[in-house]
């Protein structure tokens, strides 16, 4: 049983945890749902700003005009949760973790909230409302642009999720280099690569107009180059301080 109980203890704190965490996003997503139709109304407002004049969006079920703004509620409850969600996940792995990681984890933690919320705030004041128009204006003539809501949300999500991880370009460098998978030099000599890179995965994660695929693109390159400067101060840190012990 001695053998056991550690494993035992991880698992309960694990669970614990994870409780904490499922009742965060609940009592947020209480509060949220109350606002359900004000949310969706401001998600909505750079669709309708590009719609043609006298159209308006549209729900082609039964039940999408209550559930959509409910679903919407949800994931806006946990990203606000977010911060909180990660400080449960410092909790709970910090006490494993050596004092020179734990300096390390407690930024990169915070620095990749940030980050994430960054690029979705960049996707929704700058790429959808310059997407959305082009899309408007490509409808064929005799077409009538009239966007389903729930379609318009699953869209505006992804979008989100696509430059909220893009963004997150200069903690995945920082953490390739600290775990010694490759160094700010290596990355430098791929920069070529890293570029192209960049806008293959802007091909891939955004819509099929070149105006969303080099807003994602140019981003994640400066993120890139951000990256490097981080990892190289944190490397030359490191090496500061071995060279003192």
């Amino acid at each position: 049983m001695s053998s056991q109980s550690p494993l035992i203890d991880h698992l309960l704190e694990l669970r614990n945890r994870l409780l904490r965490s499922v009742i965060a996003v609940g009592l947020v997503f209480v509060v949220a749902a109350i606002f359900a139709e004000e949310l969706y109304r401001l998600l909505a407002a750079p669709m309708l700003a590009s719609l043609p004049q006298g159209a308006s969006m549209i729900a082609t079920d039964v039940a999408t005009p209550f559930f959509t703004p409910f679903k919407l509620a949800f994931v806006v409850s946990i990203a606000i949760a977010v911060p909180y969600l990660l400080w449960q996940l410092w909790a709970f792995i910090a006490p494993g973790l050596y004092r020179k990681e734990k300096r390390l984890v407690v930024p990169l933690l915070a620095s990749s909230t940030l980050l994430f919320y960054a690029g979705a705030a960049f996707a929704y004041f700058v790429v959808l409302p310059l997407a959305l128009s082009f899309f408007a204006s490509a409808a064929p003539e005799g077409v009538t642009v009239a966007t389903d809501i729930a379609s318009y949300l699953d869209f505006v999500l992804t979008i989100f999720m696509a430059f909220g991880i893009a963004f997150e370009t200069p903690v995945a460098i920082i953490l390739l280099c600290w775990t010694g998978v490759t160094n700010v030099a290596a990355l430098r000599k791929k920069r070529p690569y890293i570029i192209v890179g960049a806008f293959v995965v802007g091909m891939l994660l955004t819509p099929p107009d070149v105006i969303s695929q080099t807003l994602l693109a140019i981003p994640m390159w400066l993120l890139f180059e951000l990256g490097l400067v981080i990892a190289g101060l944190y490397s030359n840190d490191s090496k500061t301080e071995q060279h003192q012990e």
